[in-house]
């Protein structure tokens, strides 16, 4: 059985209640119907009441199908995004017609406030909307202090990371991270691949140079941000700067890290930049025919998942499910 099929199985008995608010994406409706149908979680579609007629479920009591327009705590919700924006210039008027016309702002605002225990999103918006929402209306973890998105990656028949998984941080969120970002999204991804999994993470840096083969800003960059996941979290695995092949290919490693205990095992790949994790993790996904989902916001209180607009309704169940696990 993969990962992701027992994720599915662990989010059958979370009971968790998660928010869908594109209930306009026929992807969206035929994986409510499925979520459902494998009682995976409780799900809250944001949308108008002629919408249950288009779900087909023996398990449709499951289902609680929100219009903002006629909710009974729209205003209420109204009332506190106001006062989260107001120091942005937004208007209670405006709070009101962003909480009945923004479906992503409703669904962020309902799980802010313990309506619903997640929420998933970006099937039809961009993962810029989508962070947005869940920036303007979530509490971020002062813990560690940064936002990140990380993909879950399966690549069958692969001997490298944790049989085939992986985890990819940061690739949708973060342009140019600091050394000190990058050690927070170090931490982050190491913790929820350990909840994913329930494996050891081992967290490599990703660079074009293996443990001081090559030089320059962005490799010291890269160890500065080594250093300081270390103090963050000494308990944690934690190694770098690694050329990839270093980072998961054992041969390599014993050639060119033979000290390290992360090399040639990672399972947790953090890259220098979004350019270099988005490429990658998409690159994975379409020549290895990895499945990747994600990505999975990451920092905040609650937990929140972006979809690709290119996703399909897998990809959907998966990060509900995850999202329940989460949670």
């Amino acid at each position: 059985m993969s990962l992701l099929e027992k994720i599915r199985e662990r989010s059958a008995k979370s009971g968790r209640k998660i928010v869908l608010p594109e209930s306009d994406d026929k992807r969206t409706l035929q994986a409510v119907e499925y979520i459902l149908d494998h009682k995976m979680a409780r799900i809250v579609l944001i949308g108008k009441e002629k919408l249950k007629k288009e779900i087909k479920s023996k398990n449709i009591k499951d289902l609680e199908l929100i219009d903002p327009e006629n909710y009974k705590d729209t205003d209420l919700f109204a009332a506190s995004y106001y006062e989260l924006r107001k120091a942005k210039g937004m208007t209670p008027e405006d709070a009101k017609d962003a909480l009945r016309k923004d479906y992503l702002i409703f669904g962020a605002m309902l799980t802010r406030q313990g309506a619903a225990d997640g929420f998933v999103a970006g099937a039809n918006h961009t993962t810029a909307d989508t962070v947005r929402a869940a920036l303007r209306c979530l509490s971020i973890d002062k813990k560690i202090g940064v936002v990140a998105g990380s993909f879950l990656m399966e690549v069958p028949d692969s001997p490298y990371g944790e049989k085939g998984v992986f985890l990819f941080a940061d690739c949708g969120v973060n342009p140019e991270p600091n050394a000190r970002q990058l050690a927070g999204i170090a931490v982050l991804s190491a913790n929820l691949f350990q909840q994913l999994s329930g494996t050891t993470p081992k967290v490599a840096f990703l660079s074009y140079s293996s443990k001081g083969s090559a030089e320059g800003p962005l490799v010291e960059k890269v160890k500065e941000a080594v250093s300081r996941a270390k103090n963050i979290s000494p308990d944690i695995l934690i190694d770098g700067e690694f050329q990839v092949d270093s980072a998961i290919v054992p041969e390599v490693a014993k050639i060119k890290c033979p000290a390290s205990d992360v090399a040639g095992k990672a399972n947790v790949l953090i890259f220098p930049d979004l350019n270099s994790g988005n490429i990658s993790y998409k690159l994975t996904q379409r020549l290895a025919k990895a499945r990747a989902v994600g990505p999975l916001l990451m920092g905040f209180t609650k937990p929140a998942s972006d979809l690709s607009r290119g996703c399909d309704v897998d990809d959907i169940i998966d990060a509900v499910a995850i999202t329940a696990i989460r949670s």
